[in-house]
């Protein structure tokens, strides 16, 4: 008999401390700052939620004394089992006809904690003579190979706790909104008042912490209870300052990334978008997002994927979505065509209506506020970001150069060559993210050095590579800076002009769905977008009202007591004064890469322009009006550039000469018309349909 009740009341066999103390896996992740700071905390195991394990000493010596005193007050006296508590239930039973006593018996923290250990040892209906032997028995083996403290910290973080919480870190968290070191008296005996029925109503676990803590008046202790219950603290050590970046670094339960996000800077970020977006309301725009780099080293300091506030789509990263670039991939180009020499600061562009034939049709550009500002500058053009001159740009270099230098500076969302996006590429028609914004950005300010941003402590740095000339990256840093030149399109104190040096460059895409906002200091890089990331467009939201606005107030936050300083001039820059006969802008101090530079620069007399049709333009469609005599109707043909001597085929038959006015009677048909040089070569030449 007694071999029999030997073999039935053993107990599993007992891990080591160590054991337990190793296998512990946290279900959450921990983001942090440069400094060590929390930011965010990603949960990644749903099963139970546990935090990190909480040693002993770190745990508020009002908790361990009142749990002690709730549970098995003779704890540190005795060997796993408290005959003494024992002997006085079984009289208590036997006394009071098997009612009444304790709710947890004579049962000691080795015994519950051989239970969390294994749980076959507290399964339902398990309360017999025999059951409760085999827990004495597994108590005595844990009090026999650990040590009281570690029985007593291993109870506090295996111990399950109200809703999915288990252990003491969670538990101090989600129900107390504290650290388990900080937990007050009146906290410590509703912990202890928890343990025998974590899902205590308010009643009666304020009554079971009263008796614990031997108030003499209940009131605070069960307001306190009351709260708890209620599940108001929740989560309140949660900084949740980096939602979206947590959610792409953490990925495995227990980890902790030690990021390169200043903390401080995060912040303030989050702040300034959250003050633009309430000021716009969600009746114009919902989501925003911010970047912030560290110019020399890459380091990424502030990365706010979304704010909240009215998000339809909070969850997604609106640093990391792509979204259609605008006007921002202009310095890029106008950066190539300056180096290439093929353009100066000073070059004059024609911002007239212009229609380019493609393969997909005709390509009509028009600028932002649809009017047209004649010969301009590239100055001019760049800093108040008109649409037209920077078609011409690219046609000048070539949409395929132009993507691979895209390419080259990491957006590399651009997959397909440069025949797929067209001549619409100069005006941002390929989607990218705010981060690849910031980087490509982030090679002006380096002198045209571009290196990969950095998001973790350590990493180690790739090798940098020289994508844009010093010169131009300079000049075209210059012109992004100069409030002058931009004064016409955004006014002469718009939120880009800052009290020190900074360039900065807006862009608003199709449909007013992205607006963007990306430039430098001497220090920094900051890139703003702001939108609705369901897609959907913003109402009456433009570049200086929309993303310019966050951009200004972290620069401020970025440069206060320090403000940005201009950048060197690089050697291959050469300075000249030069005067633009022709145009609206007066005589000025202009930058050129060495070799460019001159002294006058003035629109081509339209004598010295290559020779072309300019209408029709090719890809047009003409109707004839059937209430209109047919000798009425006439379609005239206008060119351009010195054409004496030039003739127009139509149809291959001789129409006339090009400088004599002509003008067609249309047919209905397809037909092409070329304009032939006195050599008889074809120099130009259109297709237009009539109907």
């Amino acid at each position: 008999m007694a071999t029999a009740a030997h073999l039935v009341t053993k107990p599993p066999a007992m891990s080591a401390y160590a054991d337990v103390r190793a296998a512990w896996k946290p279900s959450e992740a921990w983001l942090y700052d440069r400094d060590g700071r929390l930011l965010d905390t990603e949960r990644i195991d749903f099963e139970r939620r546990r935090l990190a394990w909480v040693p002993l000493k770190d745990i508020s010596p009002a908790v361990r004394s009142a749990v002690v005193r709730a549970e098995d007050r003779r704890f540190w006296a005795h060997g796993g089992v408290d005959w003494l508590a024992i002997a006085a239930a079984v009289r208590a039973r036997l006394t009071m006809g098997g009612t009444g006593g304790r709710s947890r018996g004579a049962s000691t923290l080795p015994m519950q904690l051989a239970a969390f250990l294994a749980p076959e040892l507290a399964q339902p209906g398990q309360r017999g003579w025999l059951a409760k032997l085999r827990q004495m028995r597994a108590g005595q083996a844990l009090a026999a190979h650990w040590t009281h403290e570690q029985m007593l910290e291993a109870y506090f973080n295996l111990v399950p706790l109200r809703g999915e919480a288990q252990g003491i870190g969670a538990g101090a968290n989600s129900l107390f909104g504290k650290r388990p070191a900080e937990m007050s008296r009146t906290d410590a005996a509703l912990f202890a008042g928890l343990l025998p029925n974590p899902a205590a109503g308010a009643k009666a676990l304020g009554d079971r912490a009263c008796r614990i803590a031997h108030a003499k008046d209940c009131g605070a202790i069960r307001a306190a209870a009351a709260t708890l219950v209620s599940g108001e603290r929740a989560a309140r050590l949660d900084p949740a300052l980096a939602p979206h970046l947590a959610t792409r670094l953490l990925d495995k339960p227990g980890k902790r990334v030690t990021t390169t996000i200043d903390r401080r800077i995060q912040i303030l970020a989050i702040q300034a978008m959250r003050r633009q977006l309430a000021g716009l309301g969600a009746g114009r725009v919902r989501d925003g997002a911010v970047v912030v780099l560290d110019n020399a080293s890459g380091e990424v300091l502030a990365y706010v994927g979304g704010v909240g506030l009215k998000s339809t789509a909070a969850a997604v990263d609106g640093a990391n979505a792509m979204r259609q670039a605008g006007s921002t991939l202009k310095p890029h180009l106008y950066a190539q065509v300056i180096e290439r020499g093929w353009l100066t600061a000073a070059s004059i562009l024609d911002d007239s209506p212009v229609q380019l034939d493609t393969a997909s049709g005709l390509y009509v550009p028009k600028n932002y506020d649809h009017s047209f500002k004649g010969p301009v500058s590239v100055r001019q053009a760049l800093a108040s970001s008109l649409n037209v001159p920077a078609v011409r740009t690219l046609v000048i270099d070539d949409v395929q150069e132009f993507r691979d230098r895209l390419w080259a500076l990491g957006y590399h969302g651009l997959v397909e060559d440069g025949d797929y996006y067209g001549f619409s590429l100069a005006l941002g028609s390929a989607e990218v993210s705010l981060v690849e914004q910031a980087n490509a950005f982030r090679t002006f300010a380096n002198q045209g050095r571009w290196s990969p941003v950095h998001f973790l402590i350590g990493e180690d740095a790739d090798e940098t590579r020289q994508i844009v000339s010093p010169a131009a990256a300079f000049i075209v840093g210059d012109i992004l800076a100069d409030a002058t030149a931009r004064a016409d399109a955004f006014g002469a104190d718009s939120a880009l002009r800052l009290p020190f040096w900074a360039a900065a460059k807006t862009g608003t895409s199709k449909g007013m769905r992205d607006n963007w906002c990306i430039g430098w200091s001497d220090r920094y890089t900051v890139a703003v977008w702001v939108g609705n990331l369901e897609g959907d467009s913003m109402r009456a939201v433009s570049g200086t009202s929309g993303a310019a606005p966050v951009w200004r107030d972290v620069m401020m936050a970025l440069h206060a007591g320090h403000p940005g300083k201009p950048p060197a001039m690089p050697g291959g820059v050469e300075a000249r004064r030069i005067a633009l006969p022709g145009t609206r802008e007066p005589p000025r101090r202009e930058y050129f890469v060495r070799g460019t530079a001159q002294t006058e620069m003035a629109a081509a007399p339209a004598a010295a322009r290559r020779p072309r049709i300019t209408s029709p333009v090719s890809g047009s469609v003409y109707a004839i009006d059937p209430d209109i005599p047919g000798d009425r109707q006439r379609l005239a043909v206008t060119v351009s550039g010195a054409v004496a001597g030039h003739r127009l085929i139509l149809d291959k038959r001789l129409a006339g000469d090009a400088d004599a006015g002509l003008q067609i009677v249309p047919q209905p048909g397809s037909h092409v018309l070329a304009l032939v040089d006195p050599g008889g070569r074809t120099i130009d030449r259109v297709r237009f349909t009539v109907r």
